[in-house]
């Protein structure tokens, strides 16, 4: 096995050595009443997924205070589909100059909600019925903002290639490594738990403005509060379906999403994960060579690239089980969301540096240190 398979193996295995999950509440439980709960849902062209999220929101058991679904100038029918199921719509208005579109959305929920809490959620998830109360429960055992990283559904064939950029993802943040989860500020925007007091003592979404990473830097404004910030896996409680439209959905999000990501990353958390993708990489080099001499040349029988290949497929199913549901092949072929991964990860950066702008949602996306969804 190459030296460097090896290497990435262990340095993956130690990032994601920990993937905690929200924990249950204590048996008895608390006879006070829950808090007033305002569940934010900014939506742009989410008619298809909405009434799944909002269709699990009323089953749970928890009840929230309100929801509020915030139409970010969509041009199918989100704001009648979320009327329809029962949540408050808003219409947000064009962002002002300076906001992005996501973070204007969120702002403009939050300042209309009544609750206590807020919870900020993206219209691709739904929760369990013991989502909320498990949320509250994280919340208030600890205080500040709770982060949850959904539970990833995938159904379509092509879905298969966000395996390597979700594991990077929860790689990259740091929180789920050994020793790794007090070491930096670091949130998952689909799934946000604050009160509105420490919201607003932060300054809320105005202070991240014009961020297409706007929870990672919302997480580092309450960590500069002195407020913790606590990142868990979303297991049987919260989960997602990311880029159900259609590979081309796919190709967009993680284009807009994944090199400024990594620009975010704690720096031993990202030479980390280059170490653990360069593994991955030097493995599926080193079975193709060994597979081409020995069949088209007098090479031997590439044994031990066959032992590495198995071995980073072992892992990747290992990872993958713990943050989604995935198909066995996406693990034992993994070259293939690897390649996919690489692909888009390199086109990201180019668009990042070179025209500074993506699509998204038929709107156009600035990329770079200051800029959003």
């Amino acid at each position: 096995m190459p030296h460097a398979a090896v290497l990435g193996l262990v340095v993956g295995a130690l990032l994601l050595a920990r993937v905690p999950t929200l924990r249950r509440p204590t048996a008895g439980g608390t006879a006070d009443p829950p808090p007033a709960v305002s569940i934010v849902v900014p939506a742009r062209n989410e008619e298809r997924t909405l009434p799944v999220l909002l269709t699990s929101l009323r089953e749970l058991d928890t009840a929230p205070h309100e929801v509020i679904v915030v139409d970010d100038s969509s041009s199918d029918a989100t704001a009648a589909v979320a009327a329809a199921h029962g949540a408050t719509v808003l219409a947000a208005a064009s962002p002002p100059a300076g906001w992005a579109g996501k973070p204007w959305a969120c702002h403009t929920g939050a300042e209309a909600a009544t609750g206590t809490h807020l919870l900020f959620l993206d219209a691709d998830t739904w929760l369990g019925p013991d989502a909320l109360g498990r949320l509250l429960g994280e919340h208030a055992a600890q205080g500040g903002l709770v982060s949850v990283q959904p539970h990833h559904r995938t159904e379509r064939a092509y879905e298969q290639l966000s395996a390597f950029f979700n594991i990077t993802s929860m790689m990259g943040t740091g929180a789920f490594a050994v020793g790794g989860a007090a070491r930096r500020a670091m949130a998952f925007g689909p799934c946000l738990l604050t009160t509105v007091a420490d919201y607003r003592t932060v300054g809320g979404h105005a202070a991240v403005r014009g961020e297409v990473v706007d929870d990672v830097r919302l997480a580092r404004l309450y960590r500069a509060r002195r407020l913790p910030v606590r990142c868990v896996g979303g297991g049987d409680a919260i989960t997602f379906r990311m880029y159900p439209g259609g590979p081309g959905q796919l190709v967009e999000g993680w284009t807009k999403n994944i090199a400024s990501g990594a620009g975010l990353s704690p720096p031993w958390a990202l030479a980390g994960t280059v170490a653990w993708i360069s593994g991955c990489v030097a493995v599926t080099l080193a079975a193709a060579g060994g597979g081409w001499s020995w069949a088209f040349g007098d090479g031997p029988a590439p044994w031990g690239a066959v032992a590495a290949w198995a071995a980073v497929a072992v892992e990747l199913a290992w990872m993958l089980g713990r943050i989604g549901t995935w198909r066995v092949w996406t693990a034992v072929l993994f070259p293939v969301p690897l390649a996919a991964f690489l692909a888009l990860f390199f086109r990201s950066l180019a668009l990042t540096l070179v025209r500074g702008e993506v699509t998204w949602r038929a709107r156009r996306v600035p990329l770079g240190a200051r800029s959003g969804r």
